[in-house]
């Protein structure tokens, strides 16, 4: 008698490349991508009529703060601790060395800025400061400006300036803000060593 060979019965594998590439494009569309937001920092406009050549600031008007590759800060040529550095900053800004800020309450040293508008912060990082650190530096600096300002807002207004609203309070944000422009001049990374 003669055997009958059967064929073996085989799956069906056309489809599989189909269902395949439309998992595919299930992951895709329902994945989120999560997206690093950086520090942020709004530019100040482009001017044309900008003199090629800024006025010279004088030497007391800056206030530098230097990070070297151990995450040490010096500051104005003293090494400070982070927690020490908003004070310190604060202190610069609202000097008033000149006298003619009225609501700045500083020591008025001469050797210091001359007041608020004329104060700037000038940060300085090496190239192997932690990412860490330098958000810690910037968060103090603005904090010291953040600070200044709220107090300037309870003084003569009488509110937070904290809680103020874009919308309802620009004049009045308008004004705190002139009253202490925030000047944070960055430099490109160095080698400072540690």
């Amino acid at each position: 008698m003669a055997r009958n060979k059967r064929a073996i019965p085989e799956i069906n594998a056309g489809s599989m490349a189909d269902i395949a590439f439309l998992l595919l494009i299930f992951y895709l569309v329902t994945t989120t991508m999560d997206t690093d937001k950086g520090i942020n920092r709004k530019l100040p406009p482009f001017d044309e009529e900008l003199v090629e050549d800024p006025p010279p600031i004088k030497e007391r008007n800056i206030f530098t703060v230097l990070v070297n590759s151990n995450d040490q800060l010096l500051v104005e040529d003293e090494y400070l601790q982070i927690s020490e550095l908003r004070a310190k900053a604060m202190e610069f800004i609202d000097n008033n060395g000149d006298g003619s800020c009225e609501y700045c309450q500083g020591y008025k040293i001469t050797t210091s800025s001359d007041n608020p508008d004329k104060a700037v912060v000038s940060l300085q990082n090496d190239r192997g400061t932690s990412y860490g650190m330098y958000v810690k530096v910037q968060n103090e600096l603005v904090a010291a400006y953040e600070d200044l300002r709220e107090r300037y807002a309870q003084e003569k207004f009488g509110r937070s300036y904290r809680s103020m609203d874009e919308e309802e309070d620009k004049e009045i944000l308008k004004e705190i803000k002139l009253a202490y422009p925030q000047k944070i001049s960055e430099a490109e990374p160095l080698n400072i060593g540690g």
